[in-house]
């Protein structure tokens, strides 16, 4: 009995008898229109009338539950008083559940909910008056012990013990209530199977969202900056002995730059949740431009490219643009100097993307060594992988690095 009592100490006990009670109390409005059936069959005895008043009562009860809102309603206070974590219902449709039992689990919450808080108030207020009123004789009470026809007063400090128990069964009522209506929240509040899964579906949405704009930011905000930090260096060098070298240098900071804030500006869009405009699209069309910052930024590349690139289209042109862009970045970031071979094969079969650079120790001037996050290879890794491509990276012999992929033509889709 003393650990029984123990619970009662702690806030979230009272919170619940006290979210029982309410929803007792709440459910007398609907207790009139209970009663009309009752009324209007006065012939029944008062057995079939009592049971008939609390079969409509409860049936309005479940009624009342089949509203969208009130379970919104009913999750935040049992998360908030019962201290259940209970997530938030899934928005829009109703998920569709086995012979469509999940729609019926709020109106039997609801019914449940009021059925345990008027037992709980009834029986722990009856028990509360009498050890109260017992001890004193308050309003003539006394208590008399019946057994085999029997009837024995019980006075005296016999009258103290009595009240004791009252009040220690009230308090067990109110854990029990309390623990009732804790063990059923999750079970009839919390989310059923179909509702796990939308909720699954929502976030597997979300990160694949979030996924995609960490991806886009990498590959246009990473390599703008990789390629202004050059061209910045290249133009301090060339600023006295070559003019013309710095301002085409500046340029292409400028063009570049403006590039990235439209990606940054689409991004912070979407993740406002604003309507942004137009996603900007990189395509293998703006490879050429592509290739010319890398070399205002001071790099030799050797473009090969064979087949018709302007049949390649959609997703596997925007794809091939954007692995180039961190293949060729990375080569500039990492890369010793020298030429950086960039290769593009259209086929009839798919796309082949080839990019190959030196190792070792820099042989021209340029800002050292970069920092790196890290993600630039496992993201293109992935990014293939969703195309059912093929990915391979690492050192081509001793002095070069190749990064090679092939993507199919399916994924154009």
């Amino acid at each position: 009995m003393i650990r029984g009592i123990r619970p009662l100490l702690r806030g979230s006990t009272y919170a619940g008898v006290l979210f029982a009670y309410c929803g007792a109390l709440a459910s007398l409005p609907l207790l009139p229109f209970a009663l009309l059936p009752a009324l209007s069959w006065r012939s029944a005895s008062e057995s079939v009338q009592i049971v008939l008043v609390l079969l409509v009562w409860a049936v309005l009860v479940g009624v009342v539950g089949l509203a969208r809102p009130v379970r919104r309603v009913l999750v935040v206070s049992a998360r908030r008083l019962l201290r259940v974590p209970l997530p938030n219902p899934v928005a829009g449709r109703r998920p569709s559940g086995s012979l469509g039992l999940d729609r019926w689990r709020t109106p039997l919450w609801l019914v449940l909910h009021v059925a345990v808080g008027w037992t709980g108030a009834l029986a722990s207020g009856v028990l509360f008056i009498m050890g109260l009123a017992l001890p004193g004789n308050w309003l003539g009470a006394e208590a008399r012990a019946s057994l085999f026809g029997t009837s024995v007063r019980v006075s005296g400090g016999w009258s103290w013990v009595v009240a004791a128990v009252c009040i220690l069964l009230a308090v067990a009522i109110c854990v029990l209530v309390t623990k009732a209506l804790r063990w059923a929240a999750p079970r009839l509040l919390g989310p059923s199977a179909a509702e796990r899964l939308a909720l699954a579906a929502e976030r597997e949405q979300l990160l694949a969202e979030r996924n995609r704009i960490a991806h886009e930011l990498h590959d246009s905000i990473g390599h703008t900056l990789t390629a202004a930090t050059i061209q910045a260096a290249v133009a301090g060098e060339a600023l006295s002995a070559d003019p013309a070298t710095a301002r085409a240098a500046m340029r292409s900071i400028e063009e570049s730059t403006r590039a990235a804030l439209e990606d940054l500006d689409y991004v912070l869009g979407v993740l406002r949740e604003e309507q942004s405009g137009t996603a900007p699209t990189r395509t293998l069309a703006d490879l050429p431009e592509l290739l010319d910052r890398l070399r205002h930024a001071g790099a030799v590349v050797e473009p090969e490219l064979s087949g018709d690139l302007a049949q390649v289209q959609g997703t596997l042109s925007r794809a091939a643009y954007r692995i180039l862009q961190e293949g060729l970045t990375n080569a500039l970031r990492h890369g010793a100097g020298g030429p950086i071979v960039a290769r593009v094969a259209a086929g009839p079969g798919g796309l082949e993307l080839t990019v190959v650079n030196r190792t070792g120790a820099r042989t021209s001037p340029g800002p050292g060594e970069f920092p790196t996050s890290g993600h630039g290879l496992p993201g293109l890794a992935e990014r293939v992988r969703l195309l059912h491509g093929e990915f391979q990276a690492g050192p081509d012999g001793t002095q070069h690095w190749r990064l090679a992929v092939r993507l199919p033509a399916r994924g154009s889709a």
